[in-house]
């Protein structure tokens, strides 16, 4: 036959080895455990699609090779239907998203199932079972009881079309993603989890784990560190109490990363929601009325844009005066206090230290309002000042007693002068900011504390009374209050204080679809446990994730967000390794036929299904392996997937050449090509090479070919072992139909000989004088005797050494010959 029947075959192994369970992994066997983790996909109607395909696949090619070698595998899966996506699809169609999600997990299963893929389906989790989010909720107690979860007024993206707060993920280009509307900030209660306390550790812990080098690097940018100063401006002593603040403002703290520039700073900016801002606007200081109606309309404008907006906008400076000034810390001089939109609240300490001279950003402000600039650091050789900022170190200037000082002596001895003073002080600060964990949603975890008046806090559930189970609701969209729609169930909010049984009213807001995923690693190790989210045992056995990949728009806030909260519960003992992840990977997106991202508004989309069904399960997975390399963005070739076929198609005439033949003579160079090809797709396929394994695959059929498939049956048998991990469907039909009863997915990985993987011959580079002069082809392992002797023949290379006496000759035993030459 030309061609196989891939659809018969395929649902035909899919069957066997489901029934026979061959992927499960054994909790504490003898042999070394290797734990392979993909991201978990959103159920959220889409189905799974190419994309998830790429890591899927890719991934089971080396559970499979793992397994050959003698590996424990564990590669589970499960699926993340709280969160955004599933309600958004929820919200779009009309359908309850209890009923979405479970006909959509329904289909992305039978979806995973149909592609071949070695799960351990006997582990498969579901963040919105109450079984699994139980246990959701028990570490966010923990995280309450330890004190990292609490409640704060913090800013939030408002919708004013929808009428709704919006997490970040909902903000595109600024504008809501459902209506388009741009969005605004305000301020609301919202309860976070203080993620900053772990700072340090997570970026020092990056060396102890073997991450791609971009990947840490996102980790250590998005946390992004900075040592300085913080230091303090006294304000106004007259300035009363705000009436809606109620807050006294006695100075505005600023942090810098440079304390030496200090004598430069000619004026502060504050951030539109900076607590001094509103005390401002709701006292009785006597500032003009016209100039608190100028800064408040100019706060107003600046809470009609998002955080992105402003950012995106930096190059328009936009700022007012307040009226207001501040005194200079070692000068006394007034410093006039501006309000500015390029400052944000949720980096450093929401003020800035305008030092216009020494920071580009600030020259560029104080140009334009026409505001003093003082230079202070002098280094004329890099110095473009007074035509822009500079921004290095140098010696200082202008600076009172610290005049002379190098940069990096300065900023001590002025951190040490407002210590001792109480005016400012060393300092640390973060990029990073404390986690917003709740959501005004209805479609998540519901936050399992209630709040009791009687007692005048809030209040864990008891942690017997886990889960607070969703209750199920017919109008589950957002409200226009900004409320999660749980606050209209009011049976489901009254409820008794745990602590005085008086009534009490739960909380109503819902956690991120991040919670559910920052733990699920350890769900997978013991799924079924009722009394604990796993045994400790199971976690010594299976922890760290030896390997894990995902979307790389994934490698910064979820891995971070898992990493803290593991290092949370090894704090309590809870788990083995201060780190899950041994190594994190991350896969390049697939882009549609015409280069471009797949929607269907391009009608660019590629259906799996439709490919597997006419190619094929195998055809597809390879061809998702070989597309190009794993990390990199590419887009899909139709004729991509028809070469793969074609080459499967090879395989299956190949296998029928090789048995019918009576007799096989050895053939050496088959033999070779065959080591080396295990060599090769072992080591690839561990580092992640897939398209380059595969290539060697279709070499050595191609070579087979040529050389009239004269292959023992043996050698043969050791091929299909070889491109079991990547077809593993045709590989196990072609394995059984020898006669073979056992699986080729419970075969031992084949051993090379690295005698024979040896060339035969080897290129040596003929030199003389260090220059080119021709190359030989020798037996490897040739003795400098014999290669000299050859070398001086050639062509090229007599002339040369006729000119001259040769006095030494260099030799590098299969690679290089150089003779040096003195006339």
């Amino acid at each position: 036959m030309r061609t196989f029947d891939h659809q018969a075959i395929e649902k035909k192994w899919q069957k066997e080895w489901e029934k026979s369970k061959l992927y499960q992994a054994v909790d504490f066997d003898k042999r070394s455990k290797h734990y392979v983790l993909i991201e978990f996909p959103y159920p959220s109607g889409e189905r799974l699609h190419v994309g998830h395909a790429r890591s899927y696949s890719c991934f089971d090619a080396v559970a499979r090779l793992q397994r050959m070698r003698g590996y424990n595998v564990l590669f589970p899966i499960g699926w993340d239907a709280f969160g955004l996506p599933t309600e958004n699809y929820a919200i779009r169609t009309g359908v309850h998203p209890s009923i979405t999600t479970k006909r959509n997990v329904e289909n992305a299963k039978k979806q995973a199932r149909s592609w071949g893929l070695s799960f351990d389906w006997g582990r498969e989790i579901n963040t919105t079972d109450p079984r699994y989010y139980k246990w959701t909720q028990w570490i966010f107690l923990q995280l309450f009881k330890k004190g990292l979860a609490y409640k704060a007024e913090v800013p939030v993206n408002w919708c004013p079309s929808c009428k709704i707060n919006l997490a970040n993920e909902e903000v595109v280009g600024g504008a809501c993603e459902r209506c388009d509307t741009p969005v605004t900030q305000k301020v609301q209660s919202q309860w976070m989890l203080k993620i900053t306390a772990y700072a340090d550790r997570l970026l020092r812990d990056l060396e102890n784990v073997d991450y791609r080098e971009d990947i840490k690097q996102q980790q250590v940018n998005w946390i992004g560190r900075s040592e300085g100063a913080k230091i303090k401006f006294k304000v106004p002593p007259c300035l009363p109490v705000s009436r809606s603040s109620k807050l006294r403002i006695k100075d505005i703290e600023v942090f810098t990363t440079r304390p030496d520039t200090l004598f430069g700073a000619t004026f502060l900016v504050l951030s539109p929601e900076h607590p001094f801002v509103a005390t401002l606007l709701g006292s009785k200081f006597k500032v003009e009325s016209s100039k608190l109606k100028e800064v408040k309309n100019y706060v107003n404008r600046a809470l009609k844009k998002s955080e992105l907006q402003r950012q995106e906008e930096v190059k328009e400076k936009s700022g007012v005066f307040t009226g207001v000034y501040a005194q200079h810390p070692i000068t006394g001089e007034e410093l006039p206090i501006w309000v500015s939109d390029f400052v944000l609240l949720s980096y450093g300490t929401g003020a800035v230290m305008a030092v216009p001279a020494h920071d580009q950003r600030d020259f560029e402000f104080a140009k334009k309002f026409n505001l003093p600039i003082q230079e202070v650091i002098k280094n004329d050789q890099e110095s473009n000042f007074p035509k822009e900022a500079f921004t290095g170190e140098g010696v200082l200037v202008n600076s009172g007693e610290f005049d002379g000082l190098q940069s990096r002596e300065a900023i001590d001895r002025i951190t040490a002068w407002l210590g001792k003073r109480k005016l400012g002080k060393s300092a640390v600060d973060y990029k990073l900011r404390d986690w917003v964990f709740s959501r005004q949603h209805y479609w998540g975890e519901p936050i399992p504390l209630v709040f009791c008046r009687n007692c005048a806090k809030w209040v864990p559930v008891p942690e017997e009374d886990l889960p607070v189970e969703l209750p199920h609701v017919e109008n589950y969209k957002p409200t226009r209050t900004g409320e999660s729609p749980l606050a209209a169930v009011k049976n489901w909010v009254k409820t008794p204080c745990p602590i005085c049984g008086r009534q009490a009213r739960r909380e109503t807001d819902t956690m991120p679809n991040w919670a559910g995923s920052s733990w699920y690693f350890l769900r997978y190790v013991d799924p079924k446990n009722a009394q604990r989210f796993a045994d400790k045992k199971k976690l010594k056995y299976w922890l760290p994730v030896d390997l894990y990949n995902g979307g790389l728009e994934h490698t910064t806030l979820h891995l971070l967000y898992s990493r803290f909260w593991h290092k949370f519960l090894y704090d309590l003992g809870l788990v083995p390794t201060s780190e899950p992840y041994a190594k994190r990977t991350s896969h390049g997106v697939v882009l549609g036929p015409d280069g471009q991202k797949m929607s269907k508004s391009r009608g660019n989309v590629v259906n799996p299904d439709e490919v597997v069904k006419e190619f094929g399960a195998d055809s597809f997975r390879m061809y998702e392996a070989f597309m190009g390399p794993f990390d990199q963005m590419i887009s899909w070739d139709p004729r991509g997937v028809l070469g793969v076929r074609r080459f499967l198609d090879k395989v299956w005439r190949a296998h029928e050449k090789v048995s019918n033949l009576d007799s096989v003579v050895k053939n050496r160079e088959l033999e070779r090509g065959l080591h080396q090809l295990i060599k090769k797709v072992e080591e690839d396929t561990l580092v992640l090479k897939f398209n380059t394994a595969i290539a060697a695959m279709m070499k050595f059929t191609n070579q087979l070919a040529i050389n009239n498939y004269q292959l023992a049956i043996t050698d043969w048998n050791t091929f299909l072992l070889i491109l079991a991990p990547y077809a593993p469907h045709l590989m196990e039909e072609l394995w059984q139909s020898t006669g073979r009863n056992d699986s080729i997915h419970l075969q031992s990985w084949p051993k090379y000989d690295p005698k024979l993987i040896a060339e035969e011959t080897v290129i040596i580079v003929v030199q003389v004088d260090g220059k080119l002069r021709g190359k030989l082809e020798v037996a490897t392992g040739a003795k400098k005797a014999k290669v000299v002797k050859s070398a001086r023949t050639l062509g090229n290379v007599k002339p040369h050494l006729y000119r001259g006496k040769v006095v030494k000759t260099i030799f590098i035993p299969d690679n290089l010959i150089n003779f040096v030459t003195k006339s």
